[in-house]
């Protein structure tokens, strides 16, 4: 009795190993994420004159739909026929030019990248970005044989992510592009394109870069306030000096969930952008590193998944999905930690914000049914 207990249980922890070494990392993160947005957002609410919960429970709503989303993904199978994949391109173009050039786009900030529906409103690079993993993986599996050719598998793939980084670029939303093309990149280079082609494709960027960059004066200032934050505290540093602040303040144990000061209007974005400061003030540096073993847990997993896989697509697939989330989590951390430039970005399954949580969700839910069908 004991000996067919043991077995079936080492046949389930083999069968959902990985699921459970996604989901359960991934749960804790969105559970964290909520308690950490409604400390971070209640001040921000009150001065509005709205609910302080108003925040966290559009978050939960969020949720709720992401982790619909997650099990569709999870059931979806892996090798979706071609027209499938060409219908789900097209509308992620599609998306991106009504955003922009149609009523239907809502402007906020300067830029129109939102879909608005009543209080919720929807990205849709986010939905881009992961429909662009899942054709690349699509393209490159079925190449695999010609992927060193500069027709068959390099230009092809760049000139659709040219496409797709020109309507993000335009809203304008530079940091995403840069996500998109680091994305694409990586994945053109697991696939085993010429080291060559993909130099030539970093200097062209870097090249169509420097003019966009050099084009407004406030993006030169993020670029002098990045060198030397206290030169511009009271306006391109101020961000950075005082994300700076919260990590200091926080020092190795936090001072407290709810007990942030920086909160208190003086980072703005802190349950957004700068969610990853306010975790460093309130829980110090064990905090931090509890939300980092969890990103490298999913991680991690995701790769030996991408390893493990039991064909070329879905090996593409997940090594893509890993890169989006692993560059998503560098870039946001990173503009926290004053290590890179200034650019509002939110922190995966912790920041608030639907498009970014849901379609976070998804990734995992696509990891977990590589997983499923590779173990099956």
């Amino acid at each position: 009795m004991i000996d067919d207990f043991r077995t079936r249980y080492r046949l389930l922890r083999d069968r959902y190993r990985y699921e459970l070494l996604l989901i359960l990392p991934t749960i804790a993160l969105v559970g964290f994420g909520l308690i950490m947005i409604y400390s971070a957002s209640f001040p921000i609410a009150l001065k509005k004159g709205l609910p302080e919960t108003t925040f966290v429970l559009k978050q939960m709503l969020f949720l709720a739909v992401g982790f619909c989303c997650l099990l569709v993904a999870y059931k979806t199978p892996t090798e979706l026929s071609p027209k499938i994949m060409y219908t789900l391109l097209g509308i992620a173009a599609l998306m991106l030019i009504a955003v922009k050039f149609t009523p239907l786009g809502f402007a906020a900030g300067g830029a129109k990248r939102w879909f608005r529906f009543g209080p919720l409103s929807f990205q849709p690079s986010e939905f881009a970005r992961v429909v662009l993993v899942m054709f690349l993986a699509f393209s490159l599996s079925r190449k695999a044989e010609r992927i060193r050719e500069f027709c068959i598998g390099f230009l092809p793939h760049v000139l659709l992510t040219a496409v797709f980084a020109v309507l993000i670029v335009i809203e304008p939303d530079f940091g995403s592009t840069i996500i998109l093309v680091a994305i694409v990149w990586g994945m053109l280079f697991f696939a085993g394109v010429k080291p060559m082609h993909l130099i030539s494709l970093l200097v062209i960027f870097v090249i169509g870069a420097i003019p966009y960059l050099v084009s407004k004066d406030y993006r030169l200032q993020r670029l002098y306030a990045y060198l030397d934050p206290w030169a511009y505290a009271s306006s391109w540093g101020y961000q950075p000096i005082h994300s700076q602040m919260a990590f200091g303040t926080g020092g190795l144990t936090g001072s407290g969930l709810g007990e942030s000061i920086l909160k208190q209007y003086y980072l703005p974005e802190p349950h957004t952008d700068f969610i990853i400061s306010i975790i460093g003030e309130e829980f110090g540096f064990f905090g931090v590193a509890a939300v980092v073993i969890c990103y490298l847990v999913i991680l991690l997993t995701g790769i030996a998944i991408a390893l493990r896989a039991n064909s070329l697509r879905a090996s593409f697939l997940a090594t893509g999905l890993v890169l989006s989330l692993a560059i998503q989590i560098f870039f946001n951390m990173g503009v926290a930690l004053c290590l890179l430039p200034t650019k509002g970005l939110p922190l995966p399954l912790l920041s608030y914000g639907g498009s970014s949580l849901i379609f976070s969700l998804i990734s995992i839910g696509l990891l977990m049914s590589i997983a499923r069908e590779t173990t099956r």
